[in-house]
């Protein structure tokens, strides 16, 4: 048991200094590889608790693209994070009434283990012993708690989302199409007839009367 509860400690250990890390962070490409170090750490505490499957998708999934799509993105854009946090005294307040409902949450899930240390047994099904654990973790998962899993789906569709729209930036040098200046084009704007005689042709001085 001692070999164990030193993994623990010591995954436990790395990945709360990692997570500190992140938020401490001034330069983003370095909190983004704390993240993913955080991300390691939480997947070998994922393997002492059994959950083998969790640990595996969360170095597949979110340490090989996430993160990494982080790094990239951050290192390839170079995003202007000083204008980013020009606006944050505008949205701290908006911060604020956030951050008090995660601990109010935060709060209540303590609060209701010390009260009833009984209650994290009742909401859990029995797993049967003859499927394995990712098995028993698709027929909980897409069964009783479906609905919860679509939810989730869909919070991080609107972060993608988010995301778009924060790092689009738009050049001025940049020539872009505007489709309903493009559908305005009538052929007089387009084109322009000129009736040119016979060995003299068009004179540069026309040039900018018939070329829109």
């Amino acid at each position: 048991m001692i070999l164990p509860a030193l993994f623990f400690y010591l995954f436990a250990g790395v990945c709360v200094a990692s997570a500190v890390m992140v938020i401490v962070s001034r330069n983003p490409v370095h909190s983004v590889l704390f993240l993913i170090l955080a991300f390691v750490s939480a997947a070998g505490l994922f393997i002492l608790m059994g959950a083998e499957f969790l640990a595996m998708i969360l170095v597949v999934v979110y340490v090989g693209a996430v993160a990494v799509l982080f790094l990239f993105v951050i290192m390839m854009l170079d995003v202007d994070f000083t204008e980013l946090r020009e606006g944050f005294s505008q949205y701290l307040p908006i911060g604020l009434v956030i951050g008090a409902l995660f601990l109010f949450e935060l709060l209540l899930v303590v609060g209701g283990w010390v009260i009833n240390p009984a209650v994290t047994k009742s909401i859990t099904a029995a797993i049967p012993t003859n499927v394995s654990n990712t098995q028993a973790l698709g027929l909980v998962l897409y069964t009783k708690y479906i609905h919860y899993f679509q939810i989730a789906g869909m919070v991080l569709l609107v972060a993608m989302i988010g995301a778009i729209v924060l790092t689009l930036r738009h050049k001025v040098s940049v020539k872009r199409q505007d489709i309903n200046v493009q559908n305005a084009r009538t052929p007089e704007l387009a084109m322009s007839v000129r009736k040119v005689a016979s060995g003299q042709g068009l004179q540069d001085a026309d040039a900018p009367e018939w070329v829109q």
